[in-house]
């Protein structure tokens, strides 16, 4: 007889076992600020003036944001932070965090930089995927060149065959080493050569099993209708389809597009339309998970991962197939991330790492988003403060 399904999301000493009092204070103490909007605005617009004018923050960046959203500013940092969330049975997802970095002897360098990473994951049972951004290896105005479809200059054609090395010779690296590598989502407008890039290394790399995994933004109108389309080409060309689900990360960049040259909006029409197409999204692929399919579930919102991890047990998987993972990023939502884990089903964090003067782009991001009281913060700020009530009482 099938057990019953008893997930809770609610048991916070098994969200912080990992957490010492003073980790968790101080988590208290920054989610606490990112709740003042001003103090976000003013930080995350003095942060990037201080650094590059050498004044005296980067401790002060380290010692906070820093330490609660990633995992070190080297690989052994990283892989230390990973074998702490292994030992509660979650996983790493590494990401080297630079970003905004341009030029090809730059892009060149990033890629001798996921290239160790591979090599070191390879090392790493606990760090199944690394991830990655196709702008991280390309000018952004190429790819929006290429998304419009206009033609390329000469140059412009050696340089994107030169993004699409970079990018093979990762994806070859880590197939080898038995690692997944998972291609983040970009802006709309730039998002046909991410896509292009992603089924080209899934045709040659994920013939018998997934290695490759392209991000569908469901926030985005037509990402489902997407998913589908290219789940019917890997079923006829032969090769799995990695999908990760998520909801998406630049939801104000695009409506403020969309309004600057009176185009169509190209989101979703409320939250609840975007709730409803992600969700439609999870029930299409557990559907289809070994028919051509493996997702990665990356989603910050408890009913999708509860749903998630509903579908799965009826449907009678195994709670940890090897073709579906949950992930959430590090520092957020970890009653969602280790109650799973408990549960037994596959779960990493996204674990970013780097220099703190690289990875602050990064970090402004996270502090952004997490400011509105309706956002993440309304749950993530209640929830550290009952773990630190639970414990005083004890």
């Amino acid at each position: 007889m099938k057990s019953p399904f008893t997930l809770s999301f609610d048991d916070t000493k098994t969200a912080f076992a990992y957490q010492s009092d003073q980790a968790l204070r101080r988590a208290r103490w920054i989610f606490t600020a990112m709740g003042h909007e001003w103090l976000v605005r003013l930080g995350c617009g003095l942060a990037p003036w201080a650094l590059r004018w050498h004044l005296p923050v980067e401790g002060l960046i380290r010692r906070t944001v820093f330490k609660l959203f990633c995992g070190g500013e080297t690989l052994p940092e990283a892989g230390a932070t990973a074998r702490r969330l292994a030992g509660y049975g979650v996983g790493a997802i590494l990401d080297y965090g630079v970003e905004a970095a341009t030029g090809e002897q730059n892009y060149d360098e990033t890629t001798r930089a996921f290239l160790r990473t591979v090599d070191y994951a390879s090392t790493q049972p606990a760090i199944p995927f690394i991830s990655l951004k196709v702008t991280a290896f390309a000018p952004f105005s190429l790819l929006e060149k290429i998304h419009r479809k206009e033609t390329l200059s000469g140059e412009e054609e050696a340089a994107f065959q030169q993004v699409r090395r970079r990018i093979r010779d990762i994806v070859r690296r880590a197939s080898g080493a038995g690692t997944g590598v998972l291609i983040d989502a970009e802006q709309s407008w730039i998002q046909g050569p991410v896509d292009m890039l992603a089924t080209e290394m899934m045709r040659l790399f994920n013939r018998t099993s997934p290695v490759v995994y392209n991000t569908y933004q469901l926030y985005l109108s037509a990402r489902g209708q997407v998913l589908e389309q290219d789940w019917e080409k890997a079923r006829t060309e032969g090769y799995v389809l990695g999908a990760k689900l998520v909801r998406g990360a630049y939801l104000e960049k695009e409506n403020a597009r969309s309004a600057q040259f009176g185009l169509p909006p190209v989101t979703q029409p409320s939250k609840q339309a975007t709730d409803e197409a992600y969700d439609s999204a999870l029930g299409f692929a557990i559907d289809r998970l070994g028919e051509g399919m493996a997702i990665v579930i990356g989603t910050h919102n408890e009913a999708s991962s509860m749903l998630a991890a509903r579908l799965l047990h009826q449907r009678g998987l195994a709670h940890d197939h090897p073709y579906a993972h949950f992930s959430q990023l590090f520092g957020m939502s970890d009653h969602i991330t280790f109650n799973l884990a408990r549960a037994g089903y596959r779960v990493s964090k996204y674990l970013p790492y780097g220099p703190v003067r690289d990875v602050l782009p990064y970090l402004v991001r996270r502090a952004r988003e997490n400011t509105a009281i309706s956002g993440q913060l309304g749950r993530e700020l209640p929830l550290v403060r009952e773990e630190l009530l639970r414990r005083k009482l004890l």
